[in-house]
């Protein structure tokens, strides 16, 4: 029987994780070189996907790649998949972090309903969903060679419940129809892909709930005030629940959401 040390272990495997330069995908990323995969950081933020595969190579001594690609493009989101394979050699770990969120800056995003944009739906829905679907169909191949394929999509609270508006009163903060909508949609597409690419792929979803960053004190105390744990997550504390889901200590898990929420949901 195998060690924990030895379930978790990933070394002399690859991990491509979108989002890679953002606050989480950096955590992530930082948990799966800390158990010894190599790292490929997808972002679009060209200096910041440079900078945080420096920082994987000299922090955890890891081959790092770094792709600065906007993943509404789906020509380069493929190039990209290849580009990673070509790199390494193979590919065993998928993750799906990247997506504009409530704080992106972008007209008709996280305003008013009757404010919100259709143009804007589409490049939501293009970027946290559609390139969901690309990643995974073009990588799709080598994460069933690698014998141990597993796809971790980043979703959200607000793809499982609806949003409490009264928490924004008051401040400049909004909730983007459709974010709860691309992040509800890649929550089913992990049920759909978990079932289609299994038995030789795993596909799995981990569902943050508020992480800290600063928000409006307004926000942040009604927020607190109605999670169980009493306060907002870290980008720190989703670093296990990816650890889990990448690794052999998850081999027999696929389908599954696992919601690092404080609680939140269980209302």
């Amino acid at each position: 029987m195998k060690t924990i040390q030895q379930l978790m272990n990933l070394e002399g495997r690859v991990a491509l994780v979108t989002g890679g330069a953002g606050h989480i995908g950096r955590a992530l990323c930082d948990a799966l070189a800390e158990l010894g995969s190599a790292v490929a950081v997808l972002d679009r933020d060209v200096d910041g996907c440079r900078t945080a595969t420096e920082r994987l190579a000299n922090n955890y001594q890891v081959d790092a790649l770094p792709l600065d690609v906007d993943l509404a493009d789906e020509a380069a989101t493929r190039v990209a998949c290849h580009r990673v394979i070509d790199h390494f050699g193979r590919l065993d770990v998928l993750v799906h972090c990247a997506a504009f969120v409530g704080s992106s800056n972008l007209a008709g995003w996280a305003t008013r309903f009757v404010e919100q944009s259709a143009d804007t739906w589409r490049q939501a829905i293009e970027v946290n969903l559609t390139s969901a679907f690309v990643l995974t169909q073009t990588c799709a191949d080598a994460l069933a060679d690698s014998s141990h394929g597993s796809v971790i999509n980043v979703s959200s609270i607000y793809g499982l419940v609806g949003p409490d508006l009264g928490l924004y009163e008051g401040t400049e903060m909004g909730n983007p129809a459709a974010y709860a909508a691309s992040k509800g949609g890649l929550l089913q597409f992990t049920r759909w892909a978990a079932t289609t690419l299994a038995p030789k792929v795993r596909v799995n979803a981990v569902t943050p709930g508020g992480i800290a960053r600063g928000q409006d004190e307004t926000f942040v105390t009604r927020y607190v005030a109605r999670t169980p744990l009493g306060r907002m997550g870290t980008e720190e504390e989703l670093k296990g629940a990816v650890a889990y889901l990448a690794s052999d200590l998850s081999a027999y898990v696929t389908g599954q959401n696992l919601v690092v929420d404080g609680g939140w949901t269980v209302w």
